[in-house]
């Protein structure tokens, strides 16, 4: 099995998602245990090289208890730093919103927030725009 699928069939898993069907997994499946979730992530993060496993979030950064799939689930610190590390890495966009259960938009999106695409490079029209770069007008000056 090719390490891209691999990658594709753990993620489905993690994000409550049945990896050959796109069912949703019910709330109360094994899948759907936090202690599960973090077991799938680090298996990604050992299938792609990350080396030594991270020590296990704080309570206030785990994931959503119910998660349905990576869409419209929100980017942890660890999946962000994955997708900018692929990113740099070569892989294309389409790559990585497989990889990361995401529409093309999210992971354009998510890129532009993260400095790693310019906005007008966005091949699918955004919902919101980027958020300014500058500190005067994060801070609403």
């Amino acid at each position: 099995m090719e390490k891209e699928q691999t990658l594709r069939i753990l993620n489905a898993l993690a994000n409550g998602v049945h990896p050959a069907t796109g069912e949703k997994f019910a709330a109360d499946g094994p899948y759907q245990h936090p202690d599960t979730v973090r077991a799938l992530f680090e298996a990604m993060r050992a299938v792609e090289g990350g080396g030594t496993p991270a020590p296990a979030p704080a309570p206030t950064e785990r994931r959503p208890a119910l998660p349905q799939s990576g869409s419209g689930s929100r980017w942890s610190s660890e999946e962000e730093q994955r997708l900018a590390s692929a990113f740099d890495a070569g892989r294309t966009v389409d790559e990585l919103a497989r990889a990361h259960g995401r529409s093309r938009a999210a992971i354009e999106a998510r890129l532009v927030r993260l400095g790693k695409m310019d906005a007008s490079a966005v091949t699918t029209p955004l919902r919101y725009p980027p958020k300014p770069a500058t500190p005067q007008a994060r801070q609403g000056n």
